[in-house]
């Protein structure tokens, strides 16, 4: 299977050239992609890269700025996520965490996993990664940045088989779009149908 760098889960050119070409912008998209539409989410990190007045997101930079004026940042209008303050008290966390342990090169979380289940280990331990998020990041990794440790479709679960339409990891285009929110809409009606 060939990798496809193009991301389009943005739905919007310049945003996505970023998640292809920015190991952190993908990080923060995937953080950002909860309770809000995945474009919205995935929008995130080229809008505070735009208001950063950058063309990339950097990790030292985001650790190192006043809590305050960060979520600011992401409040103004258009705000970046539907809770700015918290998304940006998290994006904080994420990129304080990679200064930390990887030297704020998002890329070193997976640059050298040797296996899947090594690198969901790690990518669980970044913060606001929890099971599933990790999972959904790590088919992401595999299918469309072409990092495929030993044993990594297992190790994304669900999220790691070819040809399925669940995630994020599975979007190239409108039509895939159509059919992971499809999914996950039958999905929550099936949640909910077991709960009554």
């Amino acid at each position: 299977m060939d990798t496809d760098n193009t991301f389009r889960l943005a739905q919007q050119p310049e945003a996505d050239e970023l998640l292809g070409r920015s190991p952190l912008a993908a990080l923060v998209g995937m953080l950002l992609d909860q309770q809000v539409p995945m474009e919205w989410a995935f929008t995130g990190p080229w809008t505070i890269a735009q208001r950063l007045g950058s063309d990339d997101l950097d990790a030292h930079t985001i650790a190192a700025y006043d809590p305050e004026a960060f979520a600011a940042l992401l409040s103004d209008k258009p705000a970046v996520h539907r809770y700015p303050g918290s998304m940006a008290k998290r994006v904080q966390q994420l990129c304080a965490y990679l200064v930390e342990h990887y030297d704020g090169d998002a890329a070193a979380v997976w640059a050298d996993a040797g296996t899947g289940a090594e690198l969901l280990r790690r990518l669980k331990d970044l913060p606001g990664f929890g099971e599933q998020k990790a999972q959904i990041f790590l088919a992401l990794l595999g299918k469309r940045m072409g990092v495929r440790p030993k044993g990594w479709r297992e190790a994304a679960g669900g999220y790691g088989p070819a040809g399925v339409y669940r995630s994020a990891a599975d979007i190239t285009g409108p039509e895939s779009l159509a059919k992971v929110r499809a999914y996950k809409q039958a999905a929550k009606a099936a949640a909910k149908a077991a709960k009554t």
